[in-house]
């Protein structure tokens, strides 16, 4: 009898026991403060209530971030730039620290124990910074703003043809590799957030340096357009308005024309450019031989002035062909034609520097100029010879109100000419070199002679024209 008694004495302490430590464990982990002897950044916050630290957690937190970052700089002229850490980026956190107070009350009851009983009492926030915003705040407007933009350099030809140079202008912008290291270094450290203070700021010294544009005096001059090299002016004599008009387009699509080292200068786009720009209007035309009206005409003496030049700066001809008869503003020999869609002028710019061109139409004269860098003691003629007159054929015409045998001259035909043309180089007033540049052949016209036939003269039939007919200064129209 007494062991059953002793038993259910020990029966009935245990389940007291278990009881009391059941309640003492829940009031343990039921705790609305923070174990003691915790602290985060310097700021003790064990043994106060969660809910009261994790809000002034917040307020402290939003207390750094709204910290005013004020940029200095001689740059900005007096102006201040201003902005809080947050519109900069930075954001200071607490996660772990919340991540660990949610823990207190998650799990079993004694994962509960054992998690506060362990609870970790030294705690720190952390600095994020996105470097983006701060970067996208402080844009490429923001910068040509507050400190302008480059201005490049500018080559310009005195009335006088010297090169002269207007100086490229230079802008500040931010040394975003220095600005990030000296922003980095100014964030606030964890004294700040034991005692944070609204009226504090953090002033930046701005980093900059001087952005150069792309064009500058030195790349300019490193293109080597030194100086004029050559000038050279054609007549254009009695032209009428519509061909005045017409070299006037061509020259102007020529004017201002660079050529780098290796260029090609092609005059077929030159035409092209200057049919778009100018349009071309009524003046003779070479077709067949025989000068008639057409669209376009004169601007073959645009080509010639340039292919004139090219050939006295030892430039590499890669394409000319002469006319089919001589015309009146350059020697036999030393004219260019054109004839769109079947002949061209191209030359190459061989000097290996690049090659500037002018040109323009004035007082009656198309005067054309080239800048580069030319030898010294260098100079090129050229020597053109007719070598061989080509008789003018002569082409009857029926005419039965003549007496018969009886020739009436309608119209003198003139020769035509084999030409050769040769180019002498000299340097120090000594041939260097002699070179044959062309061979050319303009063609005889035709002397028109009518007269009545009889039995014993015979008129040569006449030949049909081609059908696809060479305009030859000029271009082809539908």
């Amino acid at each position: 009898m007494k062991k059953i008694h002793v038993g259910l004495i020990l029966v009935i302490s245990l389940a007291l026991l278990s009881s009391v430590g059941y309640g003492l464990m829940t009031m343990y982990v039921n705790q609305k403060e923070l174990p003691k002897g915790v602290m985060v950044s310097g700021w003790e916050i064990g043994g106060k209530p969660v809910d009261e630290v994790l809000s002034e957690l917040d307020q402290r937190l939003q207390t750094m971030t709204s910290m005013r970052v004020i940029l200095e700089s001689e740059a900005l002229k007096g102006h201040k730039e201003s902005f809080s850490l947050r519109e900069a980026g930075v954001i200071f956190q607490a996660a772990d620290l919340r991540e660990a107070i949610a823990k207190l009350s998650e799990g079993s009851l004694w994962e509960q124990v054992l998690y506060r009983r362990n609870f970790q009492l030294e705690w720190h926030i952390s600095t994020d910074w996105d470097r983006d915003v701060l970067k996208e705040r402080l844009d490429e407007d923001w910068q040509k703003e507050r400190f302008g933009e480059p201005v490049n350099a500018v080559r310009s030809i005195s009335e006088d043809d010297v090169v002269r140079y207007t100086p490229e202008k230079t802008a500040y912008r931010i040394d975003w590799p220095a600005f990030y290291d000296g922003f980095n270094a100014a964030l606030p450290d964890e004294r700040l957030f034991v005692n944070p203070n609204p009226e504090e700021y953090i002033s930046i010294q701005l980093p900059l340096i001087r952005q150069k544009p792309p064009v500058t005096v030195k790349s300019l001059q490193d293109e080597g357009i030194e100086r004029k090299i050559i000038e050279f002016s054609t007549s254009l004599g009695s032209s009428g308005p519509g061909r005045v008009h017409n070299v006037t387009a061509a020259a102007k699509a020529v004017d201002g024309m660079i050529l780098k080292p290796g260029d090609e200068f092609n005059y077929a786009h030159v035409i092209d450019m200057a049919k778009k720009e100018y349009g071309f209007e009524e003046a003779p035309v070479i077709v067949n031989g025989q000068l008639v009206p057409g669209i376009g005409g004169g601007i073959c003496q645009v080509s010639s002035t340039v292919y004139y030049a090219a050939l006295l700066t030892g430039l590499e001809i890669t394409e000319r062909r002469n006319h089919s008869l001589p015309v009146s503003y350059m020697p036999k020999g030393q004219d260019a034609t054109f004839a769109e869609g079947a002949i061209n002028f191209r030359f190459r710019n061989n000097t290996g520097k690049h090659l500037l061109i002018l040109s323009e139409v004035s007082h009656g004269n198309l005067t054309l100029k080239m800048f580069s860098t030319f030898p010294e003691h260098t100079e090129y003629e050229l020597v053109s010879t007719t070598v061989e007159t080509l008789p003018s054929p002569e082409k009857v015409i029926h005419n039965l109100s003549l007496p018969p045998g009886l020739k009436q001259v309608i119209q003198n035909g003139k020769p035509g000419y084999v030409v050769e043309t040769y180019r002498t180089k000299k340097v120090n007033g000594k041939v260097v070199e002699n070179v044959k540049i062309s061979k050319d052949t303009y063609r005889p016209q035709n002397s028109i002679v009518a007269m009545n036939p009889n039995e014993e003269v015979q008129i040569p039939e006449a030949k049909e024209p081609s059908k696809e007919e060479v305009v030859e200064d000029g271009i082809r129209t539908p």
